[in-house]
């Protein structure tokens, strides 16, 4: 039933990105006034549009803090993610800025000298506006709060604030209208009532407004920041300012711990939770040990500058969409730079994401190196450290099964992490590539019915599994290769009668009436421009060749929908949908499952690729790739 109570719903509901152009006017008037008379006379817009971003940068701010995860992940309240649900429901957390910075400019048109007027400090301003806070917003937003837990309202406004399972910045700011209009009527209270009085100052506002938003932002954050010893030493201060976990019992036991910013508003009225202080000791006195031991952990790598700020930590709202370069972030290059500049020198690893799927931790950690770097032979060394370093740790900690993605498991880096595995013949912790699951997806794609494929990098490690794989079904493969070498010791590998189906070719001439590619090694559309009319391009190669034909069609690179139950998860894998990681992380997942405890390290084995492909399916994970 959809909830149509008066006030819920924001008047600019349905505006999507362009609600940003209700600050339009603001925008207008203040060039208008630069053009028409050189200075800008109208500073309150300026003012107004200043302070609007500064707010939302605070809550940037607290939103890249708390998604660090290799600094805060043993100082979280709730250990589990952000989902995609509690995110969309979250996406319109800048509601409140918008809405209080549109009744401010109705204020300074309507009263000019409001903010034109106002001198830069006063002292006894913002000692004015604190005793004004405390004296009137903390109670009143206290028992309106407790008015908003009645039935009624609620069912109707509240229950939308209380509903996402995981505290996060934005949380505190995601609320319905008729909220956030009372919310503004107490935040404003204090600012008007200083400049009755004659108080009023720049630095009193501006200081006002943010500390507001940052409190609201650490009430919420999900990670205690607050060491315990400062209440040892300072026993009334636990009483002056909440903590994190104060008030995320408030979301679990939502009969106490009503108050804005101050617990003693709970302790004067009797709703003051009994485990308070204990929660707060416990988890602040855990912040720097040993966190929550994964099961699983896929070993990731950044692709380039631009990639790497798609991270969760970086701002996740464009990490819950899938990988694509976005102009408005290009500011952001140099500092995305120079912190992968620190991280090469002081980082090994480091956990960016993890989600839950059948009651086991699987964790994303990253080696900080950028793509290209795997083809410099003088940094091939410093890159095997870093990933043996990862393996081990992994190894140490207890983790079952350590999947590597992409460069890091290429073939002339370790041999597909056949180097790690002879190195350390005692691991406990199962080292997988997971190019069996990827060959499998690659292979199911192709229709039952194909009598001929061409194939390009044809004797890399998924190249052969593939032509292994296809001739003895009796497929033709065009293998494309200079090697006649390494073309005869893979065809001695197939059996018997079928070693005739495996064709050494040379050039993509031999493949003008061949309308199946398979592409193992990047092509140009010079090279492309041989396949006939209708041809389709599977894909195997990273980055993915690009879609130059438009006769012909494009498969997506291998990849899995990780299944239904997965909790938690709430990033995108690079340029993959939601739910939906590289098929090298979902053969890894698998291995986990499955309890399989051989490495899956170098060659691929072409006997189990039907055996890894049911097991996929079995476990709930889909295929996604788009049908042809």
């Amino acid at each position: 039933m959809v909830n149509t109570a008066p006030f819920r719903d924001w008047p600019w509901q349905n505006f999507g990105l362009y609600k940003y152009l209700l600050f339009g006017p603001l925008l207008a008037r203040m060039i208008y006034s630069q053009i028409n008379e050189g200075v800008f006379k109208n500073d309150w817009c300026l003012q107004i549009l200043v302070i609007c971003i500064l707010r939302a940068l605070v809550y940037f701010f607290y939103d890249s803090l708390v998604n660090m995860l290799f600094l805060t992940s043993t100082r979280r309240i709730n250990p589990q993610g952000y989902d995609f649900k509690q995110i969309d429901k979250e996406w319109e957390w800048d509601n409140l800025i918008i809405l209080q910075g549109l009744i401010a400019s109705l204020a300074c048109y309507i009263f000019p000298p409001f903010i034109e007027n106002i001198p830069l400090w006063n002292t006894k301003g913002l000692i004015l506006i604190l005793i004004l806070h405390v004296g009137i917003s903390e109670p009143l937003y206290y028992w309106v709060h407790r008015c908003f837990h009645g039935s009624f309202l609620f069912t109707h406004y509240h229950s939308l604030h209380h509903s996402s399972p995981v505290l996060h910045p934005f949380t505190g700011a995601t609320a319905t209208f008729l909220e956030h209009l009372i919310l503004t009527t107490i935040t404003g209270i204090p600012i008007i009532a200083a400049y009755m009085m004659g108080f009023e100052s720049r630095n009193m506002i501006y200081g006002y407004l943010l500390v507001f938003d940052f409190l609201t932002c650490l009430g919420h954050s999900n990670i205690e920041i607050i060491p315990h010893r400062l209440f040892e030493i300072l026993p009334f201060f636990k009483y002056l300012l909440y903590t994190p976990s104060y008030h995320s019992l408030h979301h679990t036991e939502m009969g106490t711990n009503f108050c804005l910013f101050m617990p003693l508003f709970d302790a004067i009225w009797k709703t003051l939770n009994r485990d308070s202080w204990e929660l707060h000791k416990k988890i602040s006195s855990n912040a720097g040990k040993k966190g929550p031991v994964p099961d699983f952990v896929f070993l990731a790598h950044v692709v380039d500058v631009t990639s790497s700020m798609h991270a969760p930590f970086v701002n996740r709202t464009v990490a819950s969409q899938p990988y694509t370069t976005r102009f408005f972030m290009l500011p952001l290059w140099p500092l995305a730079f120079t912190v992968m500049l620190f991280m090469w020198a002081k980082a090994k690893t480091f956990l960016i994401s993890f989600y839950n799927l059948r009651g086991r931790r699987h964790e994303t950690w990253a080696v900080p190196r950028f793509g290209f770097q795997y083809f410099l032979p003088f940094a091939q060394e410093g890159i095997n450290n870093h990933i043996e370093e990862a393996i081990l740790r992994a190894d140490r900690d207890g983790v079952k099964v350590i999947s590597l993605a992409a460069l890091n498991k290429n073939e002339a880096l370790n041999g597909g992490g056949t180097l790690f595995v002879n190195k350390h013949p005692d691991l406990r912790v199962r080292v997988v590539h997971g190019n069996t699951l990827t060959a499998a997806v690659i292979l199911n794609e192709i229709p039952k019915d194909v009598k001929e494929v061409f194939l390009t990098g044809a004797t890399s490690k998924l190249g052969r599994a593939i032509a292994l794989y296809l001739c003895q079904r009796r497929v033709r493969v065009l293998m494309l290769t200079l090697s006649t070498e390494r073309f005869h010791k893979i065809q001695k590998e197939a059996p018997l009668d079928c070693q005739s189906y495996l064709v050494q070719v040379t050039k993509y001439q031999a493949a003008q009436n061949c309308k199946t590619w398979i592409v193992g090694k990047w092509i140009t559309p010079r090279e492309q421009s041989w396949a006939p009319k209708g041809a389709h391009f599977h894909q195997f190669v990273v980055p993915p060749i690009l879609s130059f034909r438009r006769d012909c069609t494009y498969g997506d690179l291998a990849a899995m929908r990780l299944p239904e139950d997965v909790q938690g998860l709430g990033s995108c894998e690079y340029t993959m949908d939601r739910g939906v990681v590289h098929a090298c992380h979902a053969g890894g997942v698998v291995h986990l499952l499955e309890g399989w405890t051989h490495h899956e390290v170098g060659a691929i084995d072409v006997d189990r690729i039907d055996l890894v492909w049911n097991a996929a399916l079995k476990n709930g994970l889909k295929p996604v790739s788009k049908s042809h």
